[in-house]
């Protein structure tokens, strides 16, 4: 349908130029104003459908400063009379109109407010650059044709950008929105640059009101038809790699495009040519650095997320077994004891089949933390050994210390009281502790200490739960690297 109603829309303006030639051009005109007005306003009803919303606003506007620039184009023509002039400021929204396609295309998607500051920044430097470039060579009522010849120079390099970066985007994107968005952008690109070629170097010499005005049509509204169809936004594979490497790239696409513009300007503006120049070096610094600690503070999350156990809070099997082996080495350097716990949440499987998982899973936070805050020592370690066994690493402590805290911790848990559902009311909670201590180490491996506190935990839970029970290491714990 969309497909139809923009060949109609081309078909009626044609159709108007044959049977209106005294108006041709003012009909034209209208038809070229009312293109890029639709498209803007098929992008702008699909922004609020996607999730790609900044992009699609964005290239709403590109399409309303285009509009803009025929417009204009219109008003100089028409309205003054005065067909051979080309009006300067129509050619700077023209050249504006790449601005928030480029912003569009360099936005990263789900990224702080910083970030975007930063890219709206570089984002309306580039627009000023375009402001002084453009009027170095034109007036607001006229662009002489040495002027022409080297906007258009512009207007190719910044249409070639802008369809090679939108390729890009489109082949690396995985996620399902911005595949149909970078789609839609790179067809519409493309085909915009094959017309503006086509107008700017090969019928240079047509005016406005003639059949060639016909194919200024098509871009937009095939931009439009693309819009208004809602293809389903399904994500594609493509190259892990290249998606990687375009997205760290994408936020040097606005500095590369100042880069170009700068260069474009040393011959006429200089001093601003640098400044283009140190801005882009800047922007893309900053943004750098930005990148950097935000990549750091995730890594350090994930490091957190790597040691410590999701439900409880407190550390995984992951970082038990090595704050163990650790403890271990360093209490065989030593000499010092060191004592280990294994803590069972007493007919727990009974409990959740009771009172369901939610509470199930209330239980084990609550055990967790009770446990937690008994052990005051920075050096003692609580970590949910798996599903609700618990296990605390008590390095460089004495037997008697490593009792005490079993029987803190039972108490505390002990003390425990969960709000039930229903008006079953308050349910208690117990443990049973298995402990072992090794006075001084002397294998290389801790798998006997861990052995001896299963044992251990094991004889409480069988000697009637609620308990501590002491498990007593082997000998040749402690004495089988020992030299003789």
């Amino acid at each position: 349908m969309a497909a139809g109603l923009a060949a109609l829309y081309m078909l009626c303006h044609g159709v108007a130029l044959v049977l209106l030639p005294r108006h041709a051009q003012a009909v034209s005109f209208s038809f070229l104003v009312g293109a890029p007005l639709l498209a803007a306003m098929a992008c702008a009803r699909r922004a609020w459908r996607s999730d790609m919303r900044v992009g699609w606003l964005s290239l709403a506007l590109g399409m309303l400063l285009w509009a803009g620039g025929m417009a204009l184009n219109m008003y100089q023509e028409i309205g003054l009379g005065n067909a051979d002039a080309t009006p300067g400021a129509s050619m700077l929204l023209y050249v504006l109109y790449g601005v928030p396609l480029t912003f569009a295309m360099a936005h990263p998607r789900h990224e702080p407010w910083y970030l975007i500051v930063i890219d709206g920044a570089l984002a309306l430097l580039l627009g000023y650059l375009f402001f002084v470039h453009t009027f170095s060579f034109a007036t607001l009522s006229d662009a002489p044709a040495p002027g022409v010849d080297n906007l258009r120079l512009m207007f190719d390099i910044e249409n070639l950008f802008i369809a090679v970066f939108a390729l890009v985007r489109y082949l690396a994107s995985g996620d399902a929105a911005r595949r149909v968005f970078f789609r839609t952008l790179a067809i519409y690109a493309w085909l915009y640059m094959l017309m503006a070629l086509y107008i700017n170097h090969v019928a240079t010499e047509a005016s406005y009101g003639g059949p060639t005005d016909v194919l200024i049509d098509a871009p937009f509204l095939l931009l439009a038809g693309m819009a208004l169809r809602g293809d389903p936004e399904r994500a594609d594979t493509s190259p892990r790699r290249l998606a990687l490497a375009v997205r760290a790239g994408s936020p040097l696409i606005l500095p590369a495009a100042l880069l170009v513009v700068s260069a474009l300007m040393v011959d006429t503006h200089a001093g601003l040519a640098v400044v283009g120049f140190a801005m882009a070096t800047l922007g893309s610094g900053l943004r750098g650095v930005v990148m950097q600690v935000r990549a750091m503070e995730r890594q350090d999350q994930l490091d957190v997320l790597a040691r410590v156990d999701g439900l409880t809070g407190v550390a995984n099997r992951r970082q038990f077994d090595q704050v163990l082996q650790a403890e271990w080495s360093r209490a065989r350097r030593s000499g010092q004891g060191m004592g280990l716990l294994m803590v069972d949440i007493d007919h727990f499987k009974q409990f959740n089949d009771r009172f369901g998982h939610p509470l199930g899973d209330a239980c084990l936070r609550a055990v967790a933390t009770a446990l937690a805050g008994c052990a005051t020592r920075g050096t003692d370690v609580v970590a949910r050994y798996g599903g609700e066994e618990f296990a605390v690493v008590v390095p460089s402590t004495s037997r008697e210390g490593v009792l005490a805290l079993a029987e803190t911790m039972r108490r505390a848990v002990e003390r425990l009281r969960l709000a039930a559902p229903d008006a079953v009311g308050q349910i208690g909670v117990t443990v049973s502790i298995g402990v072992a201590w090794v006075g001084q180490v002397g294998l290389a491996d801790p798998g006997s200490l861990l052995a001896t506190t299963d044992v251990a935990l094991y004889e409480a839970k069988h000697a009637g739960r609620n308990r501590v029970v002491e498990g007593h290491p082997p000998d040749a714990m402690a004495h089988a690297a020992r030299p003789t």
